[in-house]
């Protein structure tokens, strides 16, 4: 192998790499709305295909979990800040689509950025409908869900043979309302649950799972920021997760797993 083709350490550089994938993107045309997931935080959980967007748009649409590292790669864009946070003012949802079919009609190109995947409780469902019902042409773009790739960036294992056939995600902002999950079944199926936007309600999600069932010993974690250099993630059981979550004064954006995958976290330390 010659110099030219490798770098000092003879491993293929990032740029080599992939001019072997050959990977073609797609062209990103004015008038068009992409939805496009950010990952979890880190920009290396980026796929390429939401990078290619972020380098054609000159429009961005983006929510408050994406990184600032992630919206320099729109370099020349111009940016729309539409991040939602709960008990925070926010941009209400009717206004964020109503900007994107505005952006669109003035023959924009049009990146709509959101953390982690669109399509798991990011109402990239809700924003596409808008679009097809405007008659805008749209794509979706995935993204790592934080769901699951949390999991994987703090050791915990979204499946395990033996411990769980199934893992259920679920959104924590209802409890305690009309809207409510029903807690107790969630609790009888055994199986682990990821909680999104649940840190406000943790107390009584954990009430509510202890009471449908689930032992108080059962293992139980709360993640925050993850796969960021802000990554903080706390374990105990269920009947002392809200209290120590408390103690270690974790807040939002954070993701809540109760289950026996998180148990394997311990007997997996150590891995890099």
């Amino acid at each position: 192998m010659n110099g030219s083709a490798n770098n000092r350490n003879g491993q293929a550089t990032v740029e080599q790499a992939l001019a072997r994938l050959k990977f073609k993107p797609r062209e990103l045309e004015p008038g068009h709305v992409w939805l496009a997931g950010a990952g979890p935080g880190d920009p290396g959980c980026l796929t390429l295909e939401v990078l290619a967007a972020l380098g054609q748009c000159d429009a961005l649409v983006y929510d408050a979990l994406v990184s600032p590292d992630v919206v320099a790669v729109a370099e020349g864009a111009e940016l729309f800040y539409a991040g939602k946070r709960g008990g925070q003012p926010s941009m209400k949802q009717d206004n964020i689509t109503a900007l994107l079919v505005r952006l669109a009609r003035e023959g924009r190109r049009v990146v709509r950025l959101k953390g982690g995947d669109p399509y798991i409780f990011g109402r990239g469902g809700e924003e596409a409908l808008a679009l097809a019902r405007e008659a805008i042409p749209f794509r979706v773009l995935s993204g790592l869900t934080s769901g699951l790739s949390a999991l994987a960036a703090t050791g915990i294992p979204a499946t395990m043979r033996g411990i769980n056939k199934a893992v259920i995600l679920a959104t924590g902002h209802a409890a305690g309302t009309d809207d409510d999950l029903d807690w107790a079944a969630i609790a009888r199926t055994g199986q682990p649950v990821v909680v999104y936007m649940g840190m406000a309600n943790l107390p009584r999600i954990a009430a509510s799972l202890l009471e449908g069932g689930l032992a108080p010993s059962t293992p139980a974690a709360v993640i925050v920021s993850a796969t960021t250099p802000q990554e903080r993630t706390v374990v105990a059981t269920l009947a002392t997760i809200a209290e120590e979550a408390a103690a270690a004064g974790l807040a939002s954006p954070a993701l809540i797993v109760v289950g026996g995958i998180v148990a394997m976290r311990a007997a997996l330390a150590g891995g890099t």
